[in-house]
């Protein structure tokens, strides 16, 4: 029990929302950077408020997303996955906060936490890696500068890698080889990996990889 003190609170997650139904309340600025996340990954997205900036206008002509010019209430929220309050009134953004507790619907209230759920972390994605940092809320301009440094060190290579340790993984299971996670571990040397791919050298990084493994990982009988 002592250890849900020092806690965040906050248990890390990754959700698909892919074809899921995402509000979104607000029409300005603040309300476009969370629509065109949810887009990126996917969502089914609504947005309402009395007004909407241009390019949410645009996106809405376009069939990206559906647009509903109304003031919020509280039906608004059926059979949404999650929601985001991100409006310029922070009573309405309390009362989405308090709607969707009410129907189970996970809510985010705008760099106000202790109205929501869930907080969206500064995320660095390279392909199918993906690596959030978060402060709990309590300092996004840290987590993006974190974010920052870490760009640096994880180039557009790792997403090569990515796909390369996948292949891998499908060729062995197909040669009958099975590997602990800790064979992985020892041969993942990801510097040295991540120079080869720099470089074009997709091949040699595979059989590289390849040749330790097989060398790590007993066969099945």
């Amino acid at each position: 029990m002592k250890n849900r003190d020092k806690s965040s609170g906050y248990y890390p997650i990754f959700l698909n929302i892919r074809g899921k139904r995402c509000l979104v309340v607000g029409g300005g600025e603040v309300a476009l950077r969370k629509v065109k996340t949810l887009l990126e990954h996917g969502a089914d997205v609504e947005v309402v408020s009395l007004k909407f900036c241009p390019e949410l206008n645009k996106l809405t002509r376009e069939g990206k997303i559906k647009s509903s010019a109304k003031a919020y209430n509280s039906t608004h929220l059926k059979g949404a996955l999650i929601a985001i309050a991100a409006t310029d009134d922070a009573d309405i953004n309390e009362r989405i906060s308090s709607d969707a507790r009410k129907q189970g619907v996970l809510v985010n209230v705008v760099d106000v936490p202790e109205h929501s759920d869930f907080i969206v972390p500064s995320t660095l994605t390279r392909g199918d890696i993906a690596i959030a940092v978060s402060t709990s809320g309590k300092s996004p301009a840290l987590a993006r500068k974190i974010r920052t440094e870490l760009e640096s060190k994880f180039g557009d290579e790792y997403a090569k890698l990515a796909e390369t340790v996948s292949a891998i993984r499908i060729q062995l299971k197909q040669e009958g080889i099975i590997l602990a996670n800790e064979a992985w571990q020892e041969i993942l040397e990801l510097d040295m990996l991540a120079k080869l791919l720099r470089q074009d050298k997709f091949q040699e990084a595979k059989d590289t990889m390849l040749n330790k493994l097989r060398k790590l990982g007993p066969k099945k009988p």
